[in-house]
């Protein structure tokens, strides 16, 4: 349930369900440049640009916002960062960032403008992020042409791999 033209000084108690969670809508991508226009055209030509993931807005308010991330194996989340400070929390799987691998119970904070992306794990990801402003964008910034030929490439074998992997219990 969403409330947004309520202060959050009214809200007092609010109870929000996973079943009635709206699909993530990205109100801003900004960023765009020519190699990623191209780089996404391929990706959906492909059928890898939407299969791979579920995003959902499990509850907002003014000041505060927690989103749903579900993204599959191996989904490749592009170089990317938001005008606003994240906080995430992953709640099962696991994801490569860099060197890094994180899995259940780890987390990271990423500050406003601050650019980054990592590949989900072998068994996929869920993470839950934390937002202080309900600001629903994006800045792209994977502007390689190499990482969009490699996504492209390996969306067949990744959307037939995905089209048996059923979302975690703790959404579905």
């Amino acid at each position: 349930m969403r409330d947004q033209d309520t202060d959050s000084s009214d809200l007092k108690f609010r109870v929000f369900r996973a079943s009635e969670a709206p699909p993530l809508v990205i109100a801003e991508t900004t960023g765009v440049s020519a190699v990623v226009m191209a780089g996404m055209k391929k990706l959906e030509e492909a059928g890898g640009l939407d299969n791979g993931h579920d995003t959902r807005v499990v509850f907002e308010a003014p000041g505060f916002s927690l989103t749903y991330l579900w993204f599959k194996s191996a989904f490749h989340l592009p170089r990317h960062s938001h005008s606003v400070d994240c906080a995430y929390y992953i709640v099962g799987g696991s994801l490569n960032m860099g060197n890094d691998v994180l899995g259940k119970g780890d987390g990271f904070f990423v500050a406003a403008n601050v650019p980054y992306s990592y590949v989900a794990g072998p068994k996929g990801v869920e993470v839950l992020e934390f937002r202080h402003h309900p600001c629903r964008d994006i800045r792209l910034m994977a502007d390689n042409q190499a990482f969009w030929e490699k996504v492209a490439s390996a969306a067949p074998a990744d959307r037939a791999r995905w089209a048996n992997e059923l979302q975690p219990p703790s959404m579905g």
